[in-house]
């Protein structure tokens, strides 16, 4: 009798560990599809809002954010290619030919702040204090003083190109010369414009929270062609099944929404706010 029992006990105690081990498995599955991820610049990585913000959006609602900030050529790249949940980036009509061609929902702003061109003490194209940035461009090509391009088709590189258009340069057919493409983000850019006491256009965020300044410094400044828009898009699920459209929609509603808007005003660096919240209501 106890060996027949054996085989019963046996039977019932197996569907239950697997029982156990199915449920163990969806919890944690469950657990781990709490997150989204967002495609984004290395500006709003590399300046520390994220790391500001982030953790605020998920206590309140329990969604991770994962971050992946590359140029936001490439990132509107990957999230054409379903490779995240929501873009955040700054290129007005990149992102608004994004949405129109399908790829994204609908488009917000969320903030702004502006672009710098920052250079060496010894300012060799005499261009600091300058209000107009194509006009200090200019200065910089005609006297071949070195300029550092991130060349990375980001939201900087974009309106760096804007301003030599302005300024009626053309600076790549300089390329290799006075005119260097780092092919690369902002931080790396600086250290490249530093290590060569070389120009460059920077966002300011960036620029405030770069450690490696030595005797670089904002030169040109405040002209209206620096300002510099950031928008937020969730990426169109009918293209892309995958895409966890309600909990990226609850990120961008707390992003464009008083609480979200707030975190981002409060983001300050050496007591300076960096980005300032301009996502319009109803």
């Amino acid at each position: 009798m106890l060996q027949r029992a054996r085989p019963l006990g046996l039977l019932v105690v197996v569907p239950i560990l697997t029982i156990a081990l199915l449920l163990g498995s969806v919890e944690t599955g469950a657990a781990q599809d709490k997150f989204i991820i967002v495609q984004s610049t290395t500006s709003t990585q590399d300046s520390g809002l994220f790391d500001h913000i982030l953790p605020m959006f998920q206590k309140k609602t329990g969604i991770e954010v994962r971050v992946i900030a590359v140029g936001t050529g490439q990132a509107i790249k990957n999230a054409q290619n379903g490779d995240g949940d929501v873009l955040l980036v700054h290129a007005k009509p990149a992102e608004e030919k994004f949405v129109a061609e399908g790829w994204g929902v609908t488009r917000y702003d969320v903030m702004y702040n502006d672009f710098v061109i920052v250079g060496p003490k010894s300012d060799p194209a005499s261009i600091a204090g300058m209000k107009d940035a194509a006009a200090a461009l200019k200065k910089i090509a005609a006297g071949k003083a070195l300029f550092a391009s991130r060349g990375d088709d980001s939201g900087t590189h974009k309106a760096e190109l804007g301003l030599w258009k302005a300024a009626g340069v053309d600076a790549k057919a300089a390329s290799g010369s006075w005119y260097r493409e780092t092919g690369s983000g902002m931080g790396p850019t600086l250290n490249t414009a530093v290590g060569m006491s070389a120009y460059t256009v920077a966002d300011r965020a960036t620029w405030s929270s770069f450690k490696n300044k030595v005797n670089h410094r904002i030169v040109v400044e405040g002209d209206p062609k620096l300002f510099n828009q950031y928008g937020v898009i969730l990426v169109n699920p009918a293209k892309h099944p995958k895409v966890k459209a309600d909990a990226g929609r609850a990120f961008i509603d707390w992003l464009i929404g008083p609480e979200g808007q707030a975190a981002i005003a409060s983001f300050k660096i050496n007591g300076q706010q960096q980005f300032f919240p301009n996502a319009k209501s109803g």
